[in-house]
């Protein structure tokens, strides 16, 4: 659905894209990830067409967004105006844009969008007078009124608070899971892309850093981590000697009452099977998950130090 095919770009003489390459497929929400300044919005803005490539290509449905009305009838977009008009009611604004698209059962498709972001009990309201979190709610319902195919929003949840993130959270994936839509999400929100995203690719200083499903990411950066509760301040010392003895375990860190061992792929039991052997006793024993921020972090610590 979405392709960038070694996509530069060059703003008076500073690279700010270097060899992008990235494909989305049909009902995926692809989460695009990285700092500020990092490329994101200019990717998002070539490949709508927006802007031009220095070199390389951008494709939606195959083909090149520039000049071809047809297919960007096709595609819904939020940047970072919400492209609402505020003295006008969420039930207008809606409207408003619907006529623009020569939307069919206009007054019907409106209804049901605003019943879709929970604000049927606003409609007559003035823009102006919602919250920010509100506003959010009726561009997504703005960016969809033509019913396209492909979405593209960018830091859909900025500035909100964590009530309205969820909403817009949600929105997102139920357009997804109910409505079949494909999503390229731009954000930096690591927390906002691991709860909706299944694919992503991870932006530094305009080059991919890391490009895969979530999942793959977490099993090719994470290392095979155990947690460890001891009862007393002895029995944590003698454990963290004895663990770090053992052939198997690659590191060793100690915070408290608190070990955290990384391992070469032994199982959890195995590590509580060698304390207990040797007396030593155990409060608590876990399997230690990386997040996606501890890989995000990662990948662009790793690029940092290559510089």
């Amino acid at each position: 659905m979405i392709e960038a095919q070694d996509l530069t770009k060059e703003f008076n003489g500073e690279t700010v894209l270097r060899g992008i390459n990235l494909q989305v497929k049909e009902g995926e929400i692809f989460g695009y990830l990285g700092p500020n300044g990092a490329g994101k919005t200019t990717t998002m803005r070539i490949i709508l067409g927006l802007l031009r490539p220095t070199s390389g290509r951008a494709l939606v449905f195959g083909k090149e967004l520039v000049d071809n009305d047809d297919l960007r009838r096709r595609v819904g977009v939020l940047l970072e105006n919400d492209g609402l008009y505020e003295h006008l009611s969420a039930y207008e604004n809606l409207s408003y844009y619907a006529k623009l698209y020569s939307v069919p059962y206009m007054k019907e498709k409106t209804n049901n969008l605003l019943d879709f972001v929970g604000l049927s009990d606003r409609q007559n309201d003035r823009v102006g007078v919602f919250s920010k979190g509100m506003k959010r709610r009726l561009a997504l319902a703005r960016s969809i009124i033509h019913d396209p195919e492909v979405l593209f929003y960018d830091e859909p949840s900025a500035g909100l608070d964590p009530e309205a993130q969820k909403m817009v959270r949600d929105l997102i994936l139920r357009l997804a899971r109910e409505k079949g839509r494909t999503i390229f999400l731009n954000s930096h929100d690591l927390d906002e892309v691991q709860r909706v995203c299944s694919k992503i690719a991870i932006l530094q200083r305009g080059e991919i850093k890391g490009y895969d499903t979530i999942e793959n990411l977490m099993r090719k950066f994470s290392k095979p981590s155990v947690e460890i509760v001891l009862t007393d301040e002895k029995e944590a010392e003698k454990a963290l000697d004895l663990l770090d003895s053992l052939d198997f375990v690659s590191e060793c860190e100690r915070d408290g009452l608190r070990i955290t061992v990384i391992t070469k792929g032994e199982k959890t039991s195995t590590i509580l099977g060698v304390l207990m052997t040797d007396g030593i006793r155990v409060e608590e024993v876990k399997k230690v998950t990386k997040s996606l921020e501890d890989i995000y972090l990662n990948i662009v610590r790793q690029s940092e130090e290559k510089m």
